[in-house]
């Protein structure tokens, strides 16, 4: 399975984002990371349907939509128009019915993940859910805040993960997401990763070294 980089566009100059995303035009293997809070799954408000909708108009790099909401379900139903690749929304907000919102949203998407917070136990995700998700995305820091500190527990959940993909022969990335850079992301890929968000290590750098940054992450 190839490496996939996904920058976070949470961490662009948004006041020049077109330009921002022409940088990374003709990338393999590498998507843009959307953040989308809604102020009650975690404290911070983002971007919505008119900002995601321009953003698909100006590029052609697929877009990974990252849901941090209460409500997984209405952002399934109206975020189906907006060319979105992969869609991933949090284990926490939706216990009772994942594999219900799975199905569901399977039919407007053409990759589905859950995420699942650093203090969510990993025995909790069952082997139903990971043979239906195209995605598991394993938080390495709390949501909703960029700039974290990066939680060293992460490894030990990736390798698990792994181990049951590996058992039972399933096909589900894994992403993570905070605190990646490249002196950690040989490990994290090593452990088993195979997509890496990074938003603040890509974007904290000059313009001209965005593709620098990004190729820095991969083995």
């Amino acid at each position: 399975m190839k490496t996939i980089i996904a920058p976070s566009l949470l961490a662009c100059d948004f006041l020049n984002i077109e330009s921002e995303l022409k940088h990374f035009e003709g990338q393999d293997d590498f998507w843009f990371h959307l953040d989308i809070m809604d102020g009650h799954f975690v404290p911070n408000l983002t971007f919505g349907h008119p900002i995601i909708s321009l953003i698909n108009k100006k590029t052609t790099i697929p877009l990974d939509a990252h849901l941090m909401v209460s409500n997984p379900e209405f952002y399934i139903d109206t975020f189906s128009d907006l060319g979105i690749h992969n869609l991933t929304w949090h284990y926490e907000a939706s216990i009772e019915n994942t594999l219900s919102l799975i199905e569901k949203a399977k039919k407007n998407y053409s990759s589905v993940g859950i995420s699942i917070k650093p203090k969510t136990k990993i025995e909790s995700v069952s082997l139903e859910i990971l043979k239906n998700i195209d995605l598991l995305l394993i938080m390495s820091v709390e949501p909703g805040f960029g700039g974290q500190k990066f939680i060293e527990e992460t490894y030990s959940r990736i390798k698990f993960f792994k181990g049951l993909r590996e058992k039972h022969s399933l096909s589900f990335q894994i992403q993570i997401d905070g605190g990646v850079k490249d002196s950690n992301a040989k490990e994290l890929l090593e452990a088993g990763a195979d997509n890496l968000v990074a938003g603040s290590y890509v974007f904290s750098a000059n313009e001209g070294e965005y593709i620098n940054k990004v190729n820095s992450l991969r083995l």
